[in-house]
């Protein structure tokens, strides 16, 4: 994912998101070091990012900006920020035979 300039969300202006950044991380409930995905903006209101730590259920945790957000907030904003984009060129088939 490229950054992804000038996206407006959850009242956030003017958003700009870093691409997604796999980082370690370690819960209170586990012994274990685990990896999540870690998304950094920043926008006119400031800067702060989101992990996403994948289990049973999938958790959020936002920092800066973000922090203290409920995880309804912070899963649609990172779905928001990492869904891919239709501004490249369609890709078309040669029909053969």
């Amino acid at each position: 994912m490229s950054e992804t300039p000038g996206i407006e969300a959850l009242g956030l202006t003017d958003i700009s998101a870093r691409p997604l950044e796999r980082v370690a991380i370690r819960r209170r409930e586990s012994q274990v070091t685990t990896a999540a995905w870690r998304l950094e903006l920043t926008c006119q209101q400031g800067t702060g990012s989101i992990v996403r730590v994948d289990g049973d259920p999938v958790h959020f945790r936002g920092d800066g900006i973000l922090l203290g957000w409920p995880q309804d907030q912070l899963a649609e904003l990172y779905q928001t920020l990492t869904r891919p984009t239709d501004d490249g060129p369609k890709q078309e088939f040669q029909q053969l035979g």
